[in-house]
């Protein structure tokens, strides 16, 4: 853990207008990945607006390593069939918990940061970069690549833990 700056939790909140993968429907479940760590929610059974409400904590190393979310339909007798990919950019988020370091007494729903949806994310819509109740969280609608249709909702939430090094010591030596 000492080489850890802290823990990323990915809530992965639901999907919207998923891809149809069996016959009439979808049986959904989210992956999530970065360098060697795979972590995935449970499959909801014949959904293609699958709500997951469900975390998922990475320890984040280097904050520059891609985190890949990928969508896949359950099959029973086949391979599990992929309905489209996401990348998840942490810098920005990861950028404005160093600066909110040092704030305090901020009003709840107060915005540090706002990203456009643009090429070189997957955002679907601007996402805010929000400070609430001493936490700093970030809701991200992500549109699913290499896919037809598909969006999935997502909230991002740093912590803070003892045997870390914690986000001040990244990038010195």
């Amino acid at each position: 853990m000492e080489d850890t700056l802290g823990l990323l939790k990915i809530k992965v909140l639901r999907g919207i207008n998923l891809a149809v993968r069996d016959t009439i429907s979808s049986d959904p479940y989210v992956v999530i990945t970065m360098g060697q760590q795979k972590l995935k929610t449970h499959v909801v059974k014949r959904n293609c607006n699958p709500e997951w409400n469900e975390e998922l904590t990475l320890s984040i190393k280097d904050p520059n390593v891609t985190i890949n979310l990928t969508v896949f339909d359950k099959d029973t007798f086949t391979v599990d069939d992929q309905m489209g990919k996401a990348e998840i950019d942490i810098k920005p988020y990861i950028a404005a918990l160093k600066m909110g370091k040092g704030l305090h007494n901020l009003p709840n729903g107060c915005a540090l940061k706002r990203i456009q949806p643009g090429r070189t994310n997957c955002l679907a819509n601007e996402s805010s970069i929000v400070w609430n109740d001493g936490k700093i969280t970030q809701d991200m609608h992500l549109k699913l690549r290499n896919v037809e249709c598909g969006e999935v909702f997502i909230q991002l939430d740093w912590l803070e833990t003892p045997g870390c090094k914690g986000l001040e010591s990244e990038g010195k030596a």
